[in-house]
């Protein structure tokens, strides 16, 4: 998943002609934005911005028809598309529309999730860069929210694209979905998936309680629990050193327990034995009765390293654009 060496993106104004003119997916784009043509004028009321070279920033753009779109994409070669909602009127009319009449009426339900999110968890690059070895977190993200929102909230029409440098979009696209779901229910299924809390330093951001796990947060935990040993024990080396161990003792809530395992990890020497480590004295802990504020710990720091980082303001209105499939990245060429 590195960036593409071979890629120079003093290129992008000779490549990006050639791929929109031969590579662009126009048909299969229209069809998907088209939902069928029901109204005929639904894909003329969605909004669309380009950005082409030097940052010019163009927003309100409308086609009436799969033709128009593809000509006014060859003309002006955008650096970036991104897709927004459908409007009450055509976008491109909005000037000559009343604000008050212009309003945004629907959209697919849509979620981002940014590597750069995982940073305080991840170790083998931060930033933009991506590798194999944290591209794992993308995974889990994918596995989780995918179950989710089938199992838990009904949903079948979902998109999961790579965003073309570090991260992930999902569109939901059900009918109902676009066509109900409003701010306060796209709020309400945000704010469910997202039970990762607090800033970007890393302190305790998941608080589980023994007996009352949510069924959702506990399929969660299995999915993690499958790959976590892979991921955060072989790939991260999440225990290897001083750095990283205060890291993972800090989210111990009972002092007497930390200070325990703090101990103990002096003995042994690798992340996977140190791992091991941790969950046998926690369980060793609980089954007398003791350690009550660590009865999920093992849980917890399994969710705070591997559970998906929402941008959840991304999800909640309709008036945010998202970056649109098919679309090259200008700095990767991804």
């Amino acid at each position: 998943m590195a960036e593409n060496i071979s890629y120079d993106p003093n290129c992008l104004p000779d490549l990006l002609p050639i791929y929109y003119k031969r590579l662009f997916p126009y048909s299969l784009y229209y069809k998907w934005l088209h939902y069928g043509g029901v109204p005929k004028t639904y894909f003329s009321h969605r909004e669309f911005s380009f950005t082409l070279k030097d940052d010019v920033y163009l927003r309100y753009q409308s086609f009436s028809d799969q033709q128009e779109l593809e000509k006014e994409i060859q003309k002006r070669c955008p650096y970036k598309i991104d897709i927004g909602a459908i409007f009450s009127h055509r976008p491109k009319d909005h000037k000559t529309v009343k604000a008050a009449a212009f309003q945004a009426l629907e959209k697919e339900l849509v979620f981002d999730i940014d590597m750069t999110d995982y940073d305080d968890v991840r170790f083998c690059c931060s930033g933009a860069e991506i590798c194999l070895k944290c591209w794992s977190l993308m995974q889990f993200a994918i596995k989780i929210l995918d179950r989710a929102l089938r199992e838990d909230f009904g949903f079948h029409h979902i998109l999961w694209v790579y965003s073309g440098r570090r991260g992930v979009h999902c569109w939901v696209c059900d009918p109902d979905v676009r066509k109900r779901l409003q701010q306060k229910g796209r709020t309400a299924v945000a704010e469910y998936l997202n039970i990762i809390r607090g800033g970007e330093n890393m302190t305790k951001k998941v608080n589980l309680w023994e007996g009352s796990i949510h069924p959702s947060i506990q399929k969660a935990i299995e999915i993690v629990r499958d790959g976590f040993e892979q991921y955060a024990v072989d790939k991260q080396d999440f225990l290897g050193s001083d750095a990283k161990m205060k890291k993972v003792l800090a989210l111990i809530s009972d002092d007497s327990v930390r200070r325990t395992v703090e101990d103990d990890f002096k003995h042994v020497k690798t992340s996977r034995e140190r791992w091991q480590v941790l969950q046998d004295r926690v369980k060793q802990v609980t089954s007398k009765g003791e350690g009550r504020k660590c009865a999920c710990v093992i849980e917890e720091i399994m969710l705070q390293y591997c559970y998906p980082r929402l941008d959840i303001n991304v999800s909640k209105g309709l008036n945010h654009l998202l970056k649109s499939p098919f679309c090259v990245h200008p700095k990767t060429g991804h």
